[in-house]
């Protein structure tokens, strides 16, 4: 299967994507994707419908990030309750950050308004994975099947939680 054969709002998301790749790369952002999306590359298929593109990065970052998505047309879109992150839009493509703040050690941690939480105990390579020709620094398997382990509060985060973490199963430890 190529990027062709592949629903419309997928092959838009996966496009929004790669253009995002490339405008952190050049810009020396460093960034993991994680949520549905990350599932996805780490199996090689699209897995499910995906309602956004879930991206972690360095909140030392967020000001030189805001300039280079807005110049590309992303509109920034904060949610009335969102804490630890925000969004932007772009042509019907949701992009999702969340802000992490380092540990002592490789581990990253969300900034919330309650207090640091862990995100990550090993943040990964830089390497890219790839799906269907398009490149994304993914987190790394284990810390995803890690966070996917854990279902939410939310019946329908739960159910995805559920189908993503199955999927990661298949694909090995």
């Amino acid at each position: 299967m190529d990027l062709g054969e592949i629903l419309p709002s997928h092959r838009h998301q996966l496009s929004a994507l790669a253009q995002t790749h490339a405008l952190f790369t050049r810009g020396g952002i460093e960034y993991w994707l994680f949520g549905g999306w990350a599932v996805d590359f780490h199996v090689g298929s699209i897995t499910r419908s995906h309602d956004d593109i879930d991206v972690a990065v360095w909140l030392d970052d967020y000001e030189r990030i805001a300039g280079l998505l807005e110049a590309e047309g992303w509109k920034h879109a904060p949610e009335p309750d969102e804490d630890g992150g925000t969004g932007y839009e772009r042509d019907g493509v949701r992009l999702e950050l969340t802000f992490l703040v380092p540990g002592d050690g490789r581990e990253g941690y969300i900034l919330l308004r309650t207090g640091r939480a862990l995100w990550s105990e090993e943040l990964l390579s830089s390497d890219p994975a790839e799906l269907f020709g398009v490149r994304a620094r993914v987190l790394g398997l284990a810390e995803l099947k890690r966070g996917k382990s854990h279902a939410r509060d939310d019946p329908a985060e739960a159910a995805k939680d559920r189908a993503d973490f199955a999927a990661l199963s298949r694909i090995g430890p």
